[in-house]
């Protein structure tokens, strides 16, 4: 019999267990949803093929499924219906997007969802005045030009030294990062870091200019690191600490989560938790320990310790069910679906058994959560564990099973009471 937890009884039973160190977003989840016996999932299907606009329907729709379920998106008092007091974003944030960028065509983060998702923070009913910055570690193989650094993954002749990313608009396969920081958003407070570069640089806690990454060892020992850099606009932000002010630190910093959906071996996915490698430096001297062993604690480490999201996208319009690279196309399926959610266990449970794994094909024996052992084990459990024993998510245990998450679904378009087709 499967046993449900409240967030009541999940905080009790941690008590004095060591709650979270680094600075945890996820908060307007955890008022809408305080004491839930299930982990919510938002689902976002048939979002159609875009029209090259700078909004997104699907984004749009999440953002509205969200709101009418209480998860706000904008942190203010406007009488519109994604406004709300203890809204996601504030007119004054810096807002962190973390994508997937360390490879190209269907591989990465899906570019007309980011382009919608940014203009979106930046459509803040009461005037943006921070700024959105994405961000990505590629671990010395990242580009956000649209042309992997690494012509080994891509030898074809079709894609090798072209640009091309993940977008379905007409005209769209140059839709860049680059791009859309210099052109679709030139003259707007967006801007980018690739940290690549600066992935074996270390700094200790004085130092506030280095563009590098800073070593964290949590209480239980085996060290995590984050990036600490200087955005396009003037910020500084140390990942863990927040934006640092000159003297102190201001946690005006959201984080964004906003990973592409695929298959990958050693963890049968990547997905919301596995999308953190992205953010640790690989140079810390841990490597061997992530792959993959350690996959769980590891990416469980700096959710607790470094910090959680604000919100979570996963990015399910063209999944990579064959092959993580994202080509050739015939190792990719348009599945067209946007999901959300607070528990990144529970959003990856979902999306390999009932995305990742009905696609078939011949990695789908690890796609598995209730059978592959580096999915429901090293990955998922680990984290599970991890996490759990660390305060949760803003106080809830993540779980795993269909019994224990809740997933609302709406078709792209379709209309609500807080869907601000209008705005």
């Amino acid at each position: 019999m499967t046993r449900h937890f409240t967030r009541r009884d999940f905080i009790r039973g941690v008590a004095g267990g060591g709650a979270a160190l680094g600075v945890s977003g996820g908060t307007a989840f955890r008022e809408a949803f305080a004491d839930s016996t299930q982990s919510t999932i938002f689902r976002v299907e048939q979002c159609p093929v875009h029209d090259g606009q700078l909004r997104h329907v699907g984004v749009d729709t999440l953002l509205s499924l969200l709101s009418d379920n209480g998860v706000k998106f904008y942190k203010s008092s406007a009488a519109q219906p994604w406004c709300g007091p203890s809204g996601i974003i504030d007119r004054g944030d810096v807002v962190l997007i973390k994508v997937n960028c360390q490879w190209k065509c269907r591989g990465t983060t899906n570019t007309d969802v980011l382009r919608g998702l940014i203009y979106r923070i930046l459509q803040h009913p009461d005037g943006f005045a921070g700024e959105v910055v994405i961000f990505e570690n590629g671990q010395g193989r990242g580009a956000f030009d649209g042309i992997n650094p690494s012509p080994a993954n891509y030898t074809e002749a079709e894609v090798s030294g072209k640009l091309i990313v993940n977008a379905d608009g007409a005209g769209e396969t140059s839709l860049s990062i680059d791009y859309l920081v210099n052109t679709a958003f030139a003259g707007q407070p967006v801007s980018s870091v690739l940290m690549d570069s600066y992935r074996s640089t270390f700094i200790d806690a004085s130092d506030h200019a280095t563009m590098a990454y800073r070593k964290y060892t949590p209480p239980d020992g085996q060290l995590v690191s984050y990036p600490c850099y200087n955005t396009g606009h003037g910020n500084r932000i140390e990942l863990r600490e927040g934006r640092w002010a000159g003297s102190a630190y201001a946690t005006n910093v959201k984080l964004i989560n906003v990973p592409v959906l695929k298959d990958h071996g050693g963890s049968g996915m990547t997905g919301v938790l596995k999308h953190f490698y992205g953010v640790v430096s690989m140079s810390d001297g841990t490597t061997g320990n992530r792959h993959y062993n350690d996959i769980g604690t590891q990416v469980g480490k700096m959710w607790s310790h470094v910090r959680m999201p604000d919100l979570n996208i996963l990015d399910c319009i063209w999944v990579s069910h064959k092959a993580l690279r994202g080509y050739p196309p015939a190792n990719t399926a348009r599945c067209d679906i946007l999901l959300s959610g607070a528990d990144p266990v529970a959003t990856d449970y979902y999306a390999s058994k009932h995305i990742l794994l009905p696609l078939g094909g011949s990695q789908a024996s690890r796609h598995d959560p209730d059978v592959f052992d580096g999915l429901k084990n090293l990955l998922l459990a680990g984290a599970q564990t991890y996490i759990n024993a660390h305060g949760g998510i803003q106080g809830d245990p993540t779980r795993t099973g269909d019994a224990n998450i809740d997933v609302i679904t709406r078709v792209a378009g379709a209309s609500s009471v807080g869907n601000w087709q209008a705005y």
